[in-house]
């Protein structure tokens, strides 16, 4: 009965991209939070304005929650890991191993100490020797980012490795080639921009609410922490465009497929090419109808240049084939999902250009010389509801990232289908994407709910109701 309409590769690709997006819902955003946490601080400490001491404080409980909810869910996600793709682990084990050793035994460690000390020290240190603790935990977190992507960069472009013939699994020859694989240092920087982009949508969005309640002594506080992210929001959409075009020329190199899938082509492209604004996909068929078209726009954000055409997945499925059959047989389907790449590719530079554009009004409503954003009670409520859209636009990337790979986990090396633990049943995938679901579902309520409470006490209730950031190993702690 649980086997009707269901797979056990189906299931388990749908656990891997549940527990990936909403692991990857808080991971950017906690990145970004430390870093913009870290800036606030660092203001403080040179010009010593007692108001970015305020908002470092108050964002930073949002940052300590994002950073504790961001953990439980990788845990939750490498658990899965175990459960469902050990013939991955088996094949990718002694590449995949090294960096994320690393980065439990590097990064998280440098994070979980600086992050503890930067806590509890608030009265203990100096400004800028406390701030200097927060950066810290800022610069482990991005190092996370970079080992977690080097693994997964590698499943994108393999490099510094070889075949064991006796084992048929891969083996490690070249650490420093995987670590300069340039898909890593082409998606680093798109996926780093856009977690600072991130967290800084959240603290101009919250600050708008925080404005629509008219607190008089919260004011100032709520303003400057708008204005604060609103000039972030601006900076890291515009180099979030510019992360992502370089991104882009090495998927071109590296997964043409991918590419092609994004662009909704099929049929190889005339020269200049065209860029396609929206069209409707028969997957089935492999054809595409109905376009609206841009002429030798995509020639210009392919190649920089007004000329090139571009190929189609139908071109590109025959030369895989030529390239693989041996090893994987005539009826592989290289076949990207298109209309989730299509779609998705267009949901997250959509994205990133609204919110250029809200930054921008944002700024011009809010400027000291005629401040009027307060009188402009609209333009606070689209402020407040962009708070969900980066989340959008991230999971979205994501989706053009994991989904593009298909059918490969290791890209020219290993299928999806070959990597699925052979233990593997569709009830324990069924009850266990069930669970999973469950938890996730209350782990974003409790964030959700944190948030919220954190935002409706306002950033002096803690200095008004009780002594904040006692030191827990003090008499105090303990009693008279």
């Amino acid at each position: 009965m649980l086997s009707v309409g269901l797979s056990i590769v189906s299931l388990a690709r749908f656990q891997f991209a549940m527990t990936t997006v909403f692991h990857f819902f808080f991971v950017p955003f906690s990145i970004g939070m430390g870093f913009l946490v870290a800036i606030m601080e660092t203001i403080y400490a040179v010009k010593k304005d007692k108001v970015y001491l305020d908002m470092a404080k108050f964002w930073g409980k949002i940052f300590l929650l994002s950073f504790a909810v961001g953990i439980v869910t990788g845990i939750i996600q490498e658990f899965q890991f175990g459960m469902n793709w050990s013939e991955y682990s088996r094949f990718m084990g002694d590449v995949f191993g090294a960096p994320l050793a690393i980065e439990a035994l590097l990064a998280f460690f440098i994070e979980s100490v600086f992050i503890g000390i930067w806590m509890f020290t608030w009265d203990r240190f100096k400004p800028g020797v406390h701030a200097f603790m927060i950066w810290m935990t800022s610069i482990g977190t991005m190092l996370s980012a970079i080992w977690i992507l080097a693994a997964n960069s590698f499943m994108q472009h393999p490099t510094g490795f070889k075949i064991n013939n006796a084992t048929g699994r891969v083996q490690l020859t070249d650490f420093g080639a995987v670590i300069g694989n340039p898909q890593l240092w082409r998606v680093f920087p798109h996926v780093i921009i856009a977690a600072f982009m991130t967290a800084a949508v959240v603290i101009t969005g919250m600050s708008a609410y925080g404005l629509l309640r008219k607190k008089k002594n919260e004011n100032h506080f709520f303003k400057t922490s708008l204005r604060f992210g609103l000039w972030a929001s601006l900076i890291f959409a515009i180099l979030s465009a510019g992360a992502g075009d370089l991104q882009t020329q090495q998927i071109i190199k590296d997964q043409p497929m991918k590419f092609a899938a994004t662009e909704g082509i099929y049929e190889d492209t005339k020269d200049p090419a065209p860029w396609t604004v929206v069209e409707l996909i028969n997957a089935k068929d492999h054809k595409a109808s109905g376009q609206l078209e841009v002429p030798g726009v995509l020639s210009i954000l392919a190649y920089h240049r007004l000329s090139g055409s571009v190929k189609g997945m139908n071109t590109i499925n025959k030369e895989m084939h030529a390239k693989y059959d041996k090893q994987f047989g005539k009826n592989m389907d290289y076949y990207v999902p298109p209309k989730t790449l299509f779609w998705s590719f267009r949901v997250m530079t959509g994205i990133d250009a609204l919110i250029m554009l809200v930054s921008l009004v944002g700024l011009i409503f809010s400027r000291k010389k005629k401040d009027t954003i307060e009188s402009h009670k609209w333009m606070l409520v689209i402020l407040g509801l962009c708070i969900w859209v980066p989340f959008i636009g991230n999971s979205a990337g994501w989706f053009i990232t994991e989904f593009g790979r298909y059918p490969w986990i290791v890209y020219g090396l290993f299928t999806i289908a070959q990597a699925v633990s052979p233990t593997s049943t569709v009830a324990t995938l069924l009850f266990s994407n069930i669970v999973y679901f469950l938890l996730f579902t209350l782990l974003g309520g409790v964030m959700i709910w944190y948030s919220r409470q954190t935002l409706h006490h306002g950033p002096y209730y803690e200095e008004a109701d009780s002594k904040q950031n006692v030191d827990p190993f003090a008499k105090e702690a303990f009693g008279k």
